[in-house]
């Protein structure tokens, strides 16, 4: 056990960051220093969608978290296939090789594994370092600037996107037909499928799996998208009906939306979180919003009121600050500088203070 893992008190959440592996820019020796972070999220970098991850690779990320004065928490993720997705002839396959790398985590001791299930993109962002008042910059989505955006999916300009560059951009346009062939509930009915093979896996090596909302939570470049919502996250859980098949509780995906009510979700989702990504949003027109400070004065999200109900109604495990401005004339990836989810670790860790971690 790292000296780290006492600093935090009895607080019985784990607080981490993103680690984007050795080529980071945000080194681990900078993350240590952050009070209360204990732990990094991390995934295996250049492995096709499809393919089985090695356990040799995922405990090179673990030996040097581990050098750094850090522990692995969570891998986030392990890549689903279009093919599982969309139920192709490939599904079977690929699920053996997502159940396989289940095993090589495993074998490195990490316990959660936190992935998603949107079609083709991954999160979008209509602009990278949308300037707010304060001086700072921010990721911003303008559902008026989607036309333009998907001009450039289509053409392949779209690619410096953080989360979108595995794409194969090529293959965009008739991936979409099949999506849209199927529908909703032709993802729906993947879904299950997917997670009927998983589960029993992972419960079987100890893990947790965390099904990640959609960003933004609605259907985007005539992609359907299905985990929108409070309500179906709980549908998520009834797939398979095993604390295995768990949830990613992200407060800035669920909160773009204002029809979703995040602190009767986090409520009602408690026991089955097994992560959370803790980020604020502001709302300023109907699918516009930009992503703000963590503290609840800057955005629409009340943190605080989240993490308590996630903590009485039983949550035990890891959190990361999710995305940050950038700040203090930080360059970087956009939304993965260091001080600004600094900040945001040291916001949260107060509001868990406020709470049970400190008997009240």
């Amino acid at each position: 056990m790292n000296d780290a893992s006492t600093q935090a008190g009895d607080c019985p959440i784990t607080m981490t960051m993103r680690w984007y592996g050795p080529g980071d820019p945000v080194p681990l020796s900078h993350m240590r220093q952050v009070p209360g972070v204990t732990g990094v999220v991390s995934a295996v970098s250049g492995v096709p969608a499809g393919e089985a991850w090695q356990a040799d690779r995922v405990a090179a990320l673990r030996d040097e978290a581990e050098g750094a004065g850090l522990s692995l928490d969570v891998i986030e993720s392990i890549a689903v296939s279009e093919e599982i997705k969309l139920a192709g002839d490939d599904a079977t396959r690929h699920a053996d090789a997502w159940c396989a790398s289940l095993e090589a985590v495993a074998a490195c001791g990490v316990k959660v594994v936190c992935y998603n299930f949107m079609p083709v993109s991954d999160w979008i962002r209509t602009d990278l370092a949308m300037p707010l008042d304060d001086g700072s910059t921010t990721l911003a989505y303008d559902d008026a600037a989607m036309p333009d955006f998907e001009k450039k999916v289509e053409s392949g300009e779209a690619r410096n996107l953080p989360a979108w560059d595995h794409l194969d951009f090529s293959r965009f346009g008739s991936l979409r037909q099949r999506y849209q062939a199927r529908g909703e509930g032709g993802l729906w009915d993947a879904l299950g499928a997917f997670l009927e093979r998983v589960t029993p896996v992972a419960a079987s090596l100890g893990i947790r799996l965390g099904i990640h909302p959609d960003d933004p939570c609605w259907s985007v470049l005539g992609l359907p998208r299905i985990i929108t919502s409070p309500a179906a996250m709980k549908k998520v859980c009834g797939l398979a009906d095993d604390p295995a098949n768990g949830l990613t509780y992200c407060t800035g995906s669920l909160g773009c939306d204002p029809a979703n009510d995040l602190v009767a979700g986090a409520t009602e989702l408690a026991s089955r979180v097994s992560f959370v990504h803790a980020r604020n949003v502001k709302t300023t027109g109907r699918r516009v919003f930009h992503e703000s400070a963590h503290p609840r004065a800057f955005g629409d999200v009340d943190l605080p009121a989240v993490l308590r109900e996630l903590v009485r109604g039983g949550f035990r495990g890891p959190m990361r600050p999710d995305h940050g401005r950038m700040i203090w004339g930080e360059t970087g990836t956009p939304g993965y500088g260091l001080y600004d989810r600094a900040l945001g670790a040291a916001y949260l860790l107060g509001a868990l203070d406020g709470i049970e971690c400190a008997g009240g």
